[in-house]
């Protein structure tokens, strides 16, 4: 995958390194278990920017809503979820109906191999991403959002972590804005957003991301040459 990760890293001028998630049935050989102390699953992503681990279903308990939306069984978390989610509607977070409709990852597994996707050896299920609003034109475009012809939302917002679920069980990108959740457990700067590509396609889909940047750099010369013009017009008026 490091080619892959390389590549990807150059098309979108990436500041933090593509991360990869492999959901697994069986605790995996060879692979460091992390340690205690994540208050929720998208907080596991941070770490993964430098580091390969698993994590079993329980590491990701912190935050019941990420457990369920993550595909992990919910019994051990379910008063917590409930606590949670009806504070959600009190507040007017969430409307009550919307909880049973939240995306869960289809793929049932006992924990997750997290890490840089350079490296990792075995192909991910999904690989993502954080991107600002220029690196997200360009992706969407490769995703086929931006054509008018097309009816494929990609973008949404809470809870951040499923923007995962809805990658993976589409089988195409998926983007979101994220969710206040996301952004305290995470700290990622504020102007980005995470994005998730299935595993399956991601060789398409940084193939695709290179046509379209090729395609914008020769739309950057159509226009900048535009706007000389008519700065050239405005100073000789």
């Amino acid at each position: 995958m490091q080619e892959i990760a390389s590549r990807l890293t150059r098309v979108l001028n990436l500041d933090l390194p593509p991360v990869a998630l492999r959901f697994v049935q069986e605790k995996p050989g060879g692979v460091q278990e992390v340690e205690d102390g994540f208050p929720a699953p998208c907080s596991l992503w941070r770490a993964a920017e430098s580091r390969v681990f698993y994590a079993p279903a329980a590491q990701h308990h912190g935050c019941a809503v990420g457990t369920m939306v993550m595909g992990f069984p919910v019994e051990q978390v379910s008063e917590q979820l409930s606590v949670v989610v009806t504070a959600m509607a009190e507040c007017g977070y969430l409307s009550p109906d919307e909880a049973a409709s939240i995306p869960t990852v289809a793929k049932q597994a006992v924990g997750i191999v997290y890490g840089p996707l350079a490296e990792l050896a075995d192909a991910p299920d999904a690989v993502l991403i954080w991107a600002d609003a220029k690196q997200l034109m360009v992706l969407g475009e490769a995703a086929g959002s931006a054509a008018w012809t097309a009816d494929n939302t990609v973008v949404t917002g809470r809870p951040g972590c499923a923007v995962l679920p809805r990658a993976m069980n589409s089988g195409a990108p998926a983007m979101s804005v994220g969710c206040v959740g996301m952004r305290t457990f995470t700290r990622v700067p504020d102007n980005l957003m995470p994005v998730a590509i299935p595993g399956a396609v991601i060789r398409q889909f940084v193939a695709r991301l290179e046509q379209v940047r090729s395609a914008n750099e020769s739309m950057r010369g159509i226009y900048q040459g535009m706007l000389d013009n008519a700065v050239a017009a405005s100073s000789a008026s």
